[in-house]
């Protein structure tokens, strides 16, 4: 499959969303082999957002990349704000907040042409 390029880095072109992960508690263990079984099948880019079930799917994906089992810095991480938290003041707040939540330190920085 070819490769696209992501922040002068070339990844496969399907990444995982994660809408509607983290919702239901008795699903998590499943939601997190489902993220699993895309990694272990060459998915580099993941999607997630503070608003999926209210930050669960950013815990759900910190479970799933584990420090231990994959090298973060072989994935991409993506993820969104609430349009109510995108204000200079309340910006960081949310960043700081999903980077917790994903048990990491930085998020890949794209440039757009």
């Amino acid at each position: 499959m070819k490769k696209v390029k992501i922040a002068g880095r070339k990844v496969f072109p399907i990444g995982l969303g994660t809408s509607n992960m983290g919702d239901k508690a008795d699903k998590f263990e499943q939601e997190v082999e489902a993220i699993r079984v895309g990694l272990d099948n060459g998915v580099q880019v993941i999607d997630t957002a503070e608003m999926y079930g209210y930050g669960n799917a950013e815990r759900l994906v910190a479970q799933a990349i584990k420090p231990s089992d994959y090298s973060r810095e072989d994935l991409f991480l993506i993820s969104k704000v609430l349009p109510s938290n995108a204000s200079k003041k309340d910006l960081p707040i949310s960043l700081e907040n999903s980077l917790k939540r994903l048990n990491t330190d930085y998020f890949t920085s794209v440039a757009l042409n």
